[in-house]
């Protein structure tokens, strides 16, 4: 059974503790982190936890994929943070800005993330009703009929009224009072007067539009709101503020979005609805390959929520949304690739992997633990998958299809679509999108580890390429016991035979001794590397050593570390064995496929085997 706390307090450790925290959030699979400082958080002690399936940093924050379980462990951060509860939904004011998209894409998942699975679930609900109805198991004259569609509609309805309040989280407003305006726009009176001539407000002529499932007004004047309280705040007397302030805000907040905001918000979504339309009624193929093929690109940098925004204005525009039928190719897609990998790889832990990840791909439309457990660290099988998405989700909007409910693309979600659009190319389309990735897995195939030491489950297990040209010999060979008996790190050795040595992967030198002798390298993910060029060599001071590098510097695999005159160096009388070594063994406590015998530089010499994919081999 998981450990949720285990992993919530490996998690919050890892990422500089509670204090590095600006603000928390999940989705479907993630931890959705907005630090301080990520320069504080340790990635590899992240991934390396017991749970985490990998870590991306895009759109301005930092990710901790966990997968299906992430509701869980969210709610155990909560227990030992003030993080993990409903109000960890803030504005990162005191961490970094990033650039305008990036605070864009921050903004809208902080925004949106809460209500994913209300919005979702609801919608599931609401595409299983209209499925009945197509297939005339009810009929919408009956009471059941309007129970049913009323507690799956409603949701969606009014999410202005559910926006207020995360909205009002996000940008530190006082969230009643947003509901208070949120309220006022969806109110009975209101909404009856959508669409009629000669409005006024105090002689000011205004258009009434429809805030149901709206989007844009609510967020845009909750942000105004609390700009607007924190000055009345400031300069209003202690003794009045706390019921003037919500009461002047809401007077003029919602006269401002009936007669501006409002009006403008529904030009930019008829705008945008328009567009998505337009898109689809002359080039659907293009579309639906954008979004077919793309989506799961987007999905790994987090870069997907730009385009939720969109799916609720095109359903508020047009009732309907077309974007989501081609995602639904993009899902099954890359399910299809791991159950591709599944049914060709011979690797039993390999097979262990691809199994749940390819029911949960299915099912749950949850793709995370597939593309980054083993269609990414395979590569061939997240290219068929991006293929066969392409392909299904242009034949799939060829078709014309649309859903009219908002859910989260998956195999139990499909009565979203039905009835809705041609269903012979739906079913064409999401033929072809499982087929094409599924074969081209299968006959084609990728290059499969050659035992269970070696598998690239985890994100961080990394390849290390040999820095020197040479003859690699056991590491217990090496005449030194230190070295020798393993205890300062696992790894092998290496006679050169040349006096070059190279960088073995992409990497920061944590350390340019100035004496040439050793450089120690971290990798992205983690890995403390270690070459010692000869034994006791230290005793030179720097004599035949010209090091190329500094502490700091960024160096990519097969650039120049440093050259040394090994002719000389032996003439003195120094042993060269060079030890290449993993130094911080709580993370990478293993070594898999070391090379034997002689090498070039930049030639495999091992791969460092990550805790957690240790333990799974086990």
């Amino acid at each position: 059974m998981a450990d949720y706390a285990k992993t919530a307090a490996g998690v919050l450790a890892g990422v500089g503790g509670e204090e590095n925290v600006q603000s928390l959030v999940h989705c479907a699979t993630r931890l959705r982190f907005v630090l301080k400082d990520e320069g504080k958080a340790n990635t590899a002690a992240v991934k390396s936890t017991p749970g985490v399936v990998t870590v991306a940093q895009a759109g301005g924050q930092y990710q901790v994929v966990i997968g299906n379980d992430v509701p869980d462990v969210f709610a155990e951060i909560g227990k030992i943070s003030k993080f993990g509860g409903a109000g960890s939904t803030t504005a990162a004011e005191e961490g970094p800005k990033g650039n305008l998209f990036n605070r864009f894409i921050s903004m809208i998942s902080s925004i949106f993330t809460p209500v994913l699975w209300a919005l979702a679930g609801t919608g599931l609900l609401k595409a299983f009703l209209a499925a009945a109805v197509t297939f005339g198991w009810i009929t919408t004259d009956t009471s059941t009929y309007a129970v049913l569609n009323a507690l799956s509609d409603a949701f969606i309805n009014f999410l202005p009224l559910a926006l207020a309040i995360t909205a009002a989280r996000y940008f530190k407003a006082n969230e009643w009072t947003s509901l208070a305006i949120a309220g006022a726009l969806l109110y009975p009176t209101m909404t009856v007067l959508v669409g009629q001539p000669d409005l006024t407000f105090f002689g000011i002529p205004f258009t009434m539009v429809s805030y149901v499932s709206s989007v844009i007004p609510i967020i845009v004047i909750v942000w105004l709101q609390s700009h607007a309280e924190k000055f009345l705040y400031a300069k209003l007397p202690g003794s009045i503020k706390r019921f003037v302030t919500p009461m002047l805000v809401v007077l003029f907040a919602v006269p401002i979005v009936f007669v501006v905001i409002g009006p403008i918000s529904d030009i930019i979504g008829s705008g945008l609805g328009g567009a998505i339309g337009w898109v689809f009624d002359n080039a659907p193929w293009a579309g639906g390959a954008i979004m077919g093929g793309l989506w799961q690109v987007f999905v790994i940098f987090g870069l997907h929520w730009g385009l939720v925004p969109l799916f609720t204005l095109e359903f508020q525009t047009t009732g309907q949304i077309a974007l989501v039928g081609p995602v639904f190719a993009a899902v099954l897609a890359q399910a299809a690739a791991v159950a591709g990998v599944w049914v060709r790889a011979r690797n039993k832990n390999l097979k262990s992997l691809a199994a749940p990840a390819t029911l949960s791909g299915f099912l749950a439309g949850i793709t995370e633990p597939a593309i980054y457990g083993i269609n990414l660290p395979l590569k061939r099988p997240f290219a068929f998958g991006i293929v066969g998405g392409a392909i299904g989700g242009a034949i799939i909007a060829i078709g014309g299809v649309f859903s009219t409910a908002f859910v989260v693309p998956s195999g139990l979600a499909l009565p979203a679509l039905f009835g809705n659009g041609n269903m012979v190319m739906l079913g064409i389309g999401l033929l072809v999108a499982i087929v094409v990735p599924f074969l081209l897995t299968v006959i084609v195939g990728f290059k499969e580890p050659a035992d269970d030491a070696t598998i690239p489950a985890a994100a961080n297990d990394i390849t290390v390429l040999s820095p020197l040209d040479g003859t690699v010999v056991k590491l217990s060979e090496t005449p030194d016991a230190a070295f020798a008996d393993g205890s300062l790190g696992q790894g092998v050795a290496i006679i050169p035979r040349s006096g070059a040595l190279y960088a073995p992967f992409d990497a920061v030198v944590a350390a340019a001794f100035p004496t040439g002798h050793a450089i120690g390298l971290r990798h992205a993910d983690g890995a403390e590397l270690l070459i010692h060029v000869g034994i006791d060599t230290v005793k030179l001071g720097g004599q035949h050593f010209d090091v190329k590098v500094t502490t700091g510097q960024q160096v990519k695999a097969g650039d120049l570390l440093v050259e040394f005159d090994a002719a000389a160096i032996e003439n003195a009388g120094y042993d060269l064995t060079t030890p290449v070594i993993i130094t911080n063994g709580e993370l990478y406590p293993e070594v898999g496929t070391p090379a034997a015998g002689p090498i070039a530089h930049g030639e495999p010499l091992f791969y460092a085997i990550a805790v957690e994919s240790a333990i799974a081999a086990k």
